[in-house]
């Protein structure tokens, strides 16, 4: 595996709403440059201490993985006509600070979240089970690779 885990942070969230889309299969994210829906979305203010980035999410619903692409806003930010939100209960998240090369699946595989899972619990850290864990594609860091053509992924998992 290639990809290196740089560090982990805790982070401890207000509640937040997820504004996207939700996939109950694999999630199409080449709707979203298609359609431009990350242009409508950033229009709004988004939770500041999350940016712009542009999220990947997952949690279990009656034990079934849901899949969503979007955007973290504060609580009562409106939703978009042509889009779909959900609420999320303040949170606390260790984040994985993923580093690999542009362009490197690894960053998907279980292979990783299994070393993030060990990550956290190395740290002191108990997951919560079955809530949410993140993608979050920040910019510069995941787009724009170092010296050595390498990006940095956050990788967030909720923690108790």
């Amino acid at each position: 595996m290639a990809v290196t885990l740089l560090e982990i942070k805790k982070e401890s969230w207000p509640a937040t709403r997820l504004i996207g889309r939700k996939y109950t299969g694999a999630p199409n994210w080449g709707e979203w440059w298609e359609n431009d829906w990350f242009g409508v979305l950033e229009e709004k203010q988004c939770l500041p201490m999350n940016g712009d980035a542009y999220i990947g999410a997952v949690h279990i619903v009656d034990g079934m993985p849901e899949r969503w692409i979007g955007m973290f806003f504060p609580a009562d930010t409106e939703v978009p006509e042509e889009f779909e939100s959900i609420d999320i209960e303040p949170l606390d998240y260790v984040v994985c600070y993923l580093s690999d090369r542009a362009g490197s699946t690894d960053f998907f595989t279980m292979e990783t979240h299994s070393m993030c899972l060990e990550a956290l619990g190395a740290g002191g850290f108990t997951r919560k089970e079955d809530d949410w864990c993140f993608e979050r594609y920040n910019c510069p860091r995941f787009n724009t690779p170092d010296g050595e053509g390498n990006v940095i992924l956050d990788y967030g998992i909720s923690v108790i």
